[in-house]
């Protein structure tokens, strides 16, 4: 019954056709298709490190589009209960409380304390199903409109079309060295595709996500960095697997491994020469480091592969006319994301801290009310194995609820390895108080 008419536009489906004079407007208000141009480092100091270089290694780096397709796709059910005017979705999201924030403050579906969201174990999320999507809202929608509950289920060919891409940068990368192969300074200008519309986090993925991890493992004592993000006829990119940090150990090893082969030193070598020693140790772009020991990772690796005896494993290969290569990588990850002064300090006002509820009942049993959500990480098990640890008793006793906005008070949700690093922190703080209490 119905007839659909469709214009085709004009189009620009990657940066470079984005960004080039005369392209398609997406928005009006991104004038030339650019979002913003951000900044961190000392641009003069850098700049000023580089002339006085011995040696500058230069790289242009693509750091491709990345596709998230889980094998349970996002579904939704919603459903309006008219003499309470209450909604209730079940969804898969990794962190129901903030799905209900959005929902409530910035889409206007209803008032907090009239929208459930439940959120059980839905599989494989990666960041992928930590955003709002267009489909709950229409099912919301929906469920007032027609007076029933209304369900909705993708599959995995829309997945493609719908669910927050990742990465998709265009990097122009330089690093400078003294004679003795020292680095003094890393410059680095990215070109980071957002796709037609911004998505929640992504604002912040190729700038406090990604820039900030660019001192990698290395004393580098002068970095500068410009991200310019622009919009393209594309799926919306947001935080995926690693969200920006795998981006920055991608640029910076690449660049330590072209200058191990320009300066003709071993590369694992170069590495060394250039790690990080004295702690705390803070890098020119936020991060502070307090401890870490690299050198003892990359002796721990070497003697795993036999480093030393790669040569007559690659010339006896050779012999055999066969090829064989040998790769070093070095990464450093932000991870367990909570409260602290380098988030302060770039602007995150609220959220990344978690909470939890232990609940003593009177036959002995114990629940965890946790705002860490679960979708494969295993918190039923380990969640359990605290508390049951703490308190001497059997780890059958204890039950982990998450996942439902009207019986955990509020939390943040899982993303970033932070489930047992806050969460978890979260549940021994409130364990204190139970053991106080006893």
């Amino acid at each position: 019954a119905v007839v659909v008419n469709y214009e085709e536009l004009p189009a620009a489906a990657d940066i470079r056709a984005s960004i080039k004079p005369g392209a398609p407007q997406l928005h009006p208000e991104a004038p030339g298709n650019v979002i913003y141009d951000w900044t961190i480092g000392e641009e003069a100091a850098t700049d000023a490190a580089f002339k006085s270089a011995a040696n500058v290694v230069s790289l242009d780096i693509t750091n491709n589009r990345l596709v998230p397709n889980a094998m349970e796709p996002r579904a939704a059910i919603a459903e309006y209960n008219e003499p309470e005017e209450h909604f209730t979705l079940y969804t898969t999201s990794q962190n129901p409380h903030v799905a209900r924030l959005v929902l409530s403050a910035f889409y206007n579906i209803a008032q907090e304390h009239k929208l459930r969201v439940v959120a059980p174990d839905v599989g494989g999320g990666f960041g992928s199903k930590i955003y709002i999507y267009p489909e709950e809202m229409v099912a919301l929608w929906a469920s007032k409109k027609v007076g029933r509950p209304v369900k909705w289920t993708g599959d995995r060919t829309e997945a493609f079309l719908t669910d927050a891409h990742g990465r998709d940068h265009l990097t122009k990368a330089e690093m400078a060295f003294d004679k003795d192969n020292k680095v003094t300074a890393l410059r680095v200008k990215t070109y980071a595709n957002l796709g037609a519309y911004m998505s929640l986090f992504s604002s912040s993925v190729p700038t406090y996500l990604y820039a900030t991890l660019l001192s990698g493992q290395y004393n580098i004592p002068n970095i500068f960095a410009e991200v310019i993000s622009v919009y393209t006829n594309t799926v919306p990119v947001d935080a995926y697997r690693g969200a920006g940090r795998p981006e920055a150990s991608f640029v910076v090893e690449r660049l330590m491994e072209t200058a191990a082969r320009q300066l003709k030193v071993d590369p694992a070598e170069l590495r060394r020469k250039n790690f990080i020693t004295q702690f705390p140790h803070q890098t020119p772009v936020i991060m502070a480091y307090d401890i870490g020991d690299f050198g003892a990772s990359l002796d721990s690796a070497m003697k795993a592969i036999d480093y030393a005896g790669f040569a007559a494993r690659k010339a006896k290969a050779k012999s055999e006319g066969k090829l064989r290569g040998i790769g070093v990588s070095c990464y450093i990850e932000a991870c367990g994301i909570a409260p602290s002064k380098a988030v302060g300090s770039l602007g995150a006002g609220v959220g990344l801290w978690e909470s939890a509820e232990v609940r003593v009942n009177p036959v002995g049993t114990i629940e965890v009310l946790t705002g860490s959500h679960s979708h494969g990480q295993g918190h039923e098990t380990t969640f359990c194995q605290l508390i049951a640890e703490r308190l001497g008793i059997p780890i059958s006793q204890v039950q982990i609820v998450h996942g439902d906005t009207d019986k955990v008070q509020f939390g943040m949700g899982t993303y970033g390895s932070r489930s047992l690093a806050v969460g978890g922190s979260a549940i021994i703080k409130a364990m204190e108080k139970v053991e106080a209490k006893a």
